[in-house]
């Protein structure tokens, strides 16, 4: 049995209840070494295996190479294990030949987005800036598209030592649909120790320095800023708009 977990931001108390019964049964668990740092205090008891980034689908194979030999094997992923995580190599990997359970976790967009206000009320896109997986051409039609079909776009990724300037490239397309005053916020590290946000505009937040640790929110046409946080108008009348 393979459990893929989805540890939210990482902290216990931002995990549900079903992503701590099912790290409970687990014999292993696996993940990339970060993930498993923000859990092993909790877990003292559990054999923890961690290892390093782009190890993905040997992390996998190792999973499954476990779950075979007869053990419970959990599998860890930050944020939700569906949304760039490992719920998806694991089923390619497995194949139907282990059962696999796939355990929500609340991902980085719904993190950020309760930090920095409610931006997350109407349709909005997710895109992630990393060219690793994705061709950049790519990317860049994604964020075209969201921009002009008014979307609130959530972005993750935003930028790493061999991306530097990959933000900076994101808002200048947006702002080609997006006027400058449009609300914009980015959260570091969020639901995590040293959580830091601001509340800005486009215009404004694409000379921020942001890197892998932050998610960043962009406005649409519905979105405005209330007390210093992000709010896009679902539609309700307000008294006093009422006809």
């Amino acid at each position: 049995m393979i459990y893929v977990i989805g540890l939210g931001p990482g902290g216990k108390e931002e995990m549900t209840p079903r992503a701590l019964a099912a790290l409970e049964r687990c014999d292993v668990i696996l993940g990339y070494r970060t993930y498993i740092e923000l859990i092993a205090a909790a877990l003292p008891a559990k054999e923890l295996r961690p290892s390093a980034m782009r190890q993905e689908e040997e992390r996998c194979r190792e999973a499954l190479a476990l779950a075979l030999a007869g053990r419970t094997v959990g599998l860890v992923s930050s944020g939700d294990p569906g949304v760039y995580g490992m719920a998806g190599l694991m089923l390619e990997v497995a194949e139907g030949g282990v059962e696999v359970e796939i355990v929500p976790g609340i991902t980085a967009a719904l993190s950020a987005a309760a930090i920095l206000g409610a931006p997350l009320m109407q349709d909005f896109a997710v895109i992630s800036l990393s060219d690793l997986l994705t061709p950049r051409e790519l990317i860049e039609r994604r964020l075209l598209a969201a921009a002009q079909a008014d979307f609130t776009v959530c972005l993750y990724n935003p930028s790493s030592r061999g991306r530097p300037r990959h933000f900076q490239w994101a808002c200048s397309l947006l702002l080609r649909h997006r006027p400058p005053e449009t609300p914009a916020g980015w959260v570091r590290d969020a639901g995590r120790q040293g959580q830091s946000h601001c509340v800005t505009t486009l215009g404004e937040i694409q000379n921020a320095s942001l890197d892998m640790f932050c998610t960043a929110i962009i406005g649409s046409s519905q979105t405005m800023t209330l007390e210093g946080r992000m709010v896009t108008r679902r539609g309700y009348p307000l008294e006093g708009e009422r006809a």
